[in-house]
């Protein structure tokens, strides 16, 4: 039994090991099978790494305006901020890629997804915060998308906004009420106390092995594709670490300069990670292999980075207990 426990935890634990590890052994696997049957399951993985984290959470924490300003800077940040950032990268290094140019555009445009809140409750962030800009985000992205991508690849891409409102509604709403009935079930056997001490810190894992989950059924699926496209591979993987670099920069150092601890992990968490889902499917049928290879590409990039952001983040600018600087306004 201890041993199970120990192989459970295990992610968690040794969390910048583990993600590499399953990009690799994603990758190898794509390489030599066709994991394509596996594409449904990955709705499953994204259920059940948010409803870990739902548990317990509190229904009325998304009425409140707690993480109001938050909300507001993902805004900026997400539609005014980061489109200028891709197409600047765009027209600099990718101007003989034009199709790569509107894989990474799209990637810029679609903001937020399971992962958003995950890593947000890893970190012991603002999670209802992090719901908050998950479903703004990306109904505003899917709204706005389009027009975005004509201005900056001359391009209308139709987004099927009911498809949209489908995703949120299967990936955020269904794992909290899931985690709102565990929570009420639980309570009849323990008591607040005992669940926050000896329940709780047990789904954390469970959230990291579903999130392990997608991402390796993600990225065995276009194994082949990147296989397929090595030439391509260092321009792009340049521009997608640029990318993600310079969108980690602002959003921290906006989180750090006018949000608390736990509103700065969640709008972090609602900037810098992108809905690569989305994005591909549309870069795919829209745009062709070139435009899909970066956003795949952007998927490895992303977790990877946001592995070793969040445990440098908790050493160094977020860290836990710290007092909030005399520059932030508390958020109400």
């Amino acid at each position: 039994m201890m041993g199970l426990k120990k192989i459970y935890v295990f992610p968690q634990k040794y969390l910048l090991f583990s993600v590499p590890l399953t990009l690799i052994l994603g990758f190898s696997a794509g390489t030599f099978f066709d994991t394509s049957f596996l594409q449904p399951t990955i709705l499953v993985g994204t259920i059940i790494m948010i409803y870990a984290t739902m548990v317990g959470f509190k229904f009325k924490e998304l009425t409140s305006l707690k993480g109001t300003k938050a909300l507001g800077y993902s805004v900026l940040i997400n539609f005014a901020v980061i489109p200028a950032v891709a197409f600047l990268l765009g027209k600099l290094l990718l101007s003989e890629h034009p199709l790569m140019f509107a894989g990474l555009a799209l990637s810029a445009l679609l903001p937020t997804s399971g992962m958003t809140i995950s890593w947000t409750a890893l970190q012991k962030g603002n999670v209802p915060a992090a719901v908050k800009l998950t479903v703004f985000g990306l109904t505003l992205g899917s709204l706005l998308t389009p027009w975005y991508l004509l201005l900056m690849v001359g391009k209308y891409v139709d987004v099927n906004i009911w498809e949209t409102f489908k995703t949120i509604a299967l990936v955020v709403f269904l794992p909290m009420l899931l985690g709102h009935i565990t929570f009420k079930l639980l309570m009849r056997k323990y008591t607040q106390e005992q669940f926050k001490k000896n329940i709780k810190p047990n789904f954390a894992p469970l959230s990291i092995w579903g999130m392990l989950y997608v991402v390796f059924v993600s990225i065995s699926m276009r194994a082949d594709m990147i296989l397929s496209n090595l030439q391509l591979i260092v321009i792009a993987l340049i521009v997608l670490i640029l990318f993600y670099m310079i969108n980690y920069l602002i959003s921290t150092f906006t989180a750090k300069l006018f949000l608390s601890r736990e509103d700065g992990i969640a709008l972090v968490n609602g900037t810098v990670l992108r809905n690569l889902s989305i994005a591909i499917g549309l870069a795919a049928t829209s745009f062709g292999a070139e435009a899909a290879l970066i956003v795949t590409l952007a998927f490895i990039v992303q977790q990877q980075s946001i592995a070793y952001y969040a445990k440098l983040g908790s050493k160094y600018w977020f860290k836990a207990g710290q007092p909030e600087s005399s520059k932030v306004v508390q958020t109400t």
